[in-house]
């Protein structure tokens, strides 16, 4: 198992203070809603207009100019869906509590997020990135492709120093990675980025188990779609940063039109409520699984961050598609972070897009498979997948074997 150490107890993580003084998990519940009692309501409104009234137009040009020229969100009532949403504003209000950050701005989608904040980069004439894989298989492509101008230069955490140039706008790294959940030493990074911004999806980890900005990233990245929302029926991405940072993104938000829905907006604010909870119910049976897997000669190698976490991944000796293909109880699908478990092969969906030599170099084998566990009992989970392993072989590899790669 690839693990230097005992995980870190979820249950210990979710006690660690926000930045209010409040702990984690009552800022999961509160953040966001602080005005809702004064307003005699209990459950947040979703405001659905995409336009809003108003007979003072001479105070809107200046909301809009002030608007133009930072970012900031206008003042006063809405002007219009592009320029925000009140129920969005509520989740991203949440979000930055959580992340212990200034500002949150949310998109509609994980990748609408990172082309953001590429975008703004670029527009300052920084296009180049310094990347450690591996990444979420669509971030590696949209780097190697220069899709949105952007120059990329592929390092190992010892070398983001060296790979710096002038023009360099960003260093991106995923802690821990998606499918190997490889982990990065944020601070150590964070420090070789000097005055680089250093971007972190934290989207495996969530705020629950780590929070980036406290070890120097100034951007942190998620796919709400996944452990945010929580339930698998919203897509949604969101870039949690300072202030100034934020209102460069709100006017590309703006601009390019990536925004999120209301109904979205409402339907994260009430899955963060239940986000420390969840994370750690979910952890609580991965680590189960992680035991029993790696005593399992069917396996050949298991994958688990040292932070803990609700996200597996392990080597089989066997053919990977007969697993898929075998379960019942878990669900063959691409994404994560949702109640149910979901299992999938990396080199086939999420990761398919990524060239195969380049794609196996960062670790993601043919042989390779994701777990994103959820909150079904373990024991049920653990009889579907022994029977998706197939039978035991006499002769298969001993654990000291399927444990020798280890790290």
């Amino acid at each position: 198992m690839d693990s230097a150490r005992t995980p870190t107890s979820p249950s210990d993580a979710v006690r660690i203070t926000a930045a209010t003084g409040r702990a984690l998990a009552t800022e999961a519940v509160h953040a966001g809603r602080d005005d809702l009692a004064g307003q005699g309501l209990h459950a947040p409104p979703i405001d659905l207009s995409t336009t809003y009234p108003s007979y003072d137009s001479r105070g809107e040009a200046a909301r809009i100019d002030a608007f133009a020229a930072t970012g900031a969100e206008p003042d006063g009532p809405p002007v219009y869906g592009r320029l925000g949403n009140p129920t969005v504003a509520r989740f991203e209000t949440a979000l930055a509590k959580l992340e212990g950050t200034e500002s949150a701005v949310a998109f509609a989608s994980g990748m609408a997020a990172l082309s953001a904040v590429l975008l703004v980069r670029g527009s300052m004439g920084l296009r180049h990135v310094v990347a450690v894989r591996p990444l979420y298989g669509c971030s590696d492509h949209l780097l190697t492709a220069g899709l949105l101008g952007s120059e990329v230069t592929w390092t190992d955490p010892a070398g983001v120093a060296d790979a710096l140039r002038p023009d360099t706008g960003l260093v991106l790294v995923e802690s821990p990675a998606n499918p190997t959940l490889a982990e990065v030493d944020l601070r150590a990074v964070a420090h070789a980025c000097g005055s680089v911004p250093l971007l972190v999806d934290n989207t495996f980890a969530t705020p629950v188990l780590q929070r980036p900005a406290e070890h120097g990233a100034r951007l942190v990245l998620h796919s709400a779609t996944k452990y945010l929302g929580g339930h698998g029926d919203v897509l949604a991405g969101v870039v949690a940063c300072d202030e100034e940072f934020a209102g460069r993104l709100r006017q590309v938000r703006f601009a390019t039109g990536g925004v999120l829905h209301p109904l979205a907006g409402y339907l994260l604010l009430r899955g963060l409520s239940t986000l420390p909870v969840r994370v750690r119910a979910a952890s609580a049976n991965a680590a189960e699984l992680v035991a029993r897997l790696a005593a399992d000669p069917r396996v050949a190698r298991v994958h688990y961050p040292r932070i803990g976490g609700a996200m597996v991944s392990f080597e089989v000796h066997g053919d990977p598609h007969e697993v898929i293909g075998r379960v019942r109880l878990i669900t063959p699908a691409v994404s994560l972070g949702s109640v149910d478990t979901l299992i999938q092969h990396p080199a086939s969906i999420s990761h398919r897009i990524v060239d195969a030599d380049d794609r196996r170099g960062a670790g993601v084998g043919d042989r390779l498979l994701r777990l994103s566990v959820g909150l079904e009992d373990v024991d049920d989970l653990w009889a579907d997948l022994d029977r998706a392993l197939g039978e035991r072989a006499p002769d298969a590899i001993p654990l000291r074997e399927a444990l020798s790669g280890a790290e």
